[in-house]
């Protein structure tokens, strides 16, 4: 009797764990079962265990549509990171982890020269931000501008970046890298003006901040655009040889100094 009873209860859960679009619940709820009888468990401390591991199982979930709908190049963790070659940005890097300067949309900005382990660190943070619950999008400078320029030509750039807006998190990697024309830059600015202060931005480049103007093909509007970047950022400075040069008989590639010295004031 008790045996027909239990089979009743299960097939009631999960119909009901059907219509709530939550099917893992009768898993959870079925192993918890004859541990909460065991241990003398509360009623309600039996539930808040079965939706304990519900709400667990959609987060992780959730949390892996984000990371694949970022478009990152390549999956890097910060558990993966060489932390012997860049040991003064750990500890910055730790407290960026946290999570905190997304909810204050702060930005991050990565410099060095190629192969320090810029693009892999934006990539690990892209990912913490996705498990803590944010929408990213990554893409290289040349992409964003190639998609504002799209949108630029179909009228629809303030929808656009309107959209871009609602994503808790843009990484703009590889600023420096190829110059851009006035109209770009002058699209480039308006993503960095859009967002300010209103969600984060984290951007790498090979470049201190004065090349930037060579880059965007004008001083008034680089400074403008750097005011607004440094403004709620945490500037890191990676240095070092390139790590795609080990074991390679390669000292060093040609690099450019990168300072945070000539960040404006």
């Amino acid at each position: 009797m008790a045996t027909t009873k239990t089979t009743e209860s299960v097939k009631q859960l999960t119909y009901l764990a059907g219509a709530l679009k939550a099917p893992r619940i009768t898993e959870a709820a079925t192993r918890l079962a004859d541990q909460a009888r065991d241990a003398g468990w509360s009623f309600e401390d039996y539930l808040a265990a079965v939706l304990e591991r519900e709400v667990s199982a959609r987060n992780a979930s959730g949390a892996e549509l984000r990371i694949k709908a970022a478009g990152f190049p390549a999956r890097k963790t910060l558990e993966d990171f060489d932390w012997d070659a860049q040991p003064p940005a750990r500890q910055q890097i730790a407290q960026l982890a946290s999570g905190g300067f997304l909810l204050e949309a702060q930005n991050v900005v990565l410099l060095g020269p190629p192969g320090t382990g810029k693009t892999h660190l934006a990539i690990a943070l892209g990912i913490v931000a996705a498990r803590h619950g944010h929408r990213v999008l990554f893409a290289t400078a040349t992409d964003w501008v190639t998609r504002l320029t799209d949108a630029h030509r179909q009228g629809r750039l303030p929808q656009e970046l309107a959209r871009l807006r609602r994503y808790g998190l843009v990484i703009v990697d590889e600023v420096g890298y190829l110059p851009f024309e006035q109209d770009a830059a002058n699209l480039f600015f308006q993503l960095v003006s859009s967002r300010y202060e209103h969600a984060s931005l984290i951007l790498t480049s090979n470049l201190p901040f004065s090349g930037w103007g060579g880059v965007f093909g004008d001083q008034a509007v680089a400074a403008a655009m750097i005011d607004r970047i440094v403004h709620h950022a945490d500037v890191l400075t990676l240095k070092g040889a390139s790590y795609r040069l080990r074991g390679r008989g390669i000292d060093s590639l040609p690099s450019i100094r990168t300072t945070t010295d000539e960040t404006p004031g």
